[in-house]
């Protein structure tokens, strides 16, 4: 096992039930692991959510998070992945005021240039649209700042494994045999 921390993306299949986030944040708290990011949300398997965690760890550490959050009642299976077997990317949102569109097309051309468009063109705010990975995001960012960002986010990690199914059709099989 490598001692060299690195990052790492966390998949967790779970229930959809009230507390469930809270016991697997601690799970992170107690080992003081930071989280990065976290999104959760429906996945493939239909009544079955999903927990993106990205964190950058040791693999050592990462594995025994996996294994104490396969612990959990609800969680039906998690497993990790380096950053090379996934696929991922990130969504941020851009608000400048509609003033700084005004002042000549470097606006404009920035957003061309970042691959991201214009979500939304307002009277006195226009929301712009940029999804890659987080450098991506956060060179948008600075090459916006100086026309006045006054509101900014940022998703968390979202990702799918490399390998041909992922781990879905693993708890499609645990689905299947605990209705039998």
């Amino acid at each position: 096992m490598e001692s060299e921390k690195q990052e790492y993306t966390i998949t967790a299949y779970t229930e959809n039930h009230v507390g469930l986030l809270h016991r697997i944040t601690i799970i992170f708290t107690k080992r003081k692991i930071n989280i990065e990011s976290l999104t959760t949300s429906e996945s493939e398997v239909e009544g079955i959510h999903r927990f993106t965690i990205a964190v950058t760890e040791t693999e050592e550490q990462v594995i025994k998070v996996v294994k104490q959050i396969e612990k959990q009642v609800e969680v039906l299976k998690a497993d990790y992945y380096k950053k090379k077997e996934v696929v991922q990317q990130e969504l941020a949102l851009y608000k400048i005021s509609t003033e700084s569109l005004t002042r000549g097309l470097d606006v404009e051309r920035i957003v061309r240039e970042h691959n991201a468009r214009f979500l939304t063109i307002e009277e006195h705010f226009v929301v712009i649209e940029k999804s890659g990975f987080r450098r991506e995001t956060v060179a948008l960012f600075e090459e916006l700042k100086p026309y006045g960002i006054s509101e900014f986010v940022r998703s968390g990690r979202i990702a799918v494994s490399r390998e041909r199914d992922g781990i879905g059709k693993d708890v499609e099989k645990i689905l299947a045999e605990a209705a039998v």
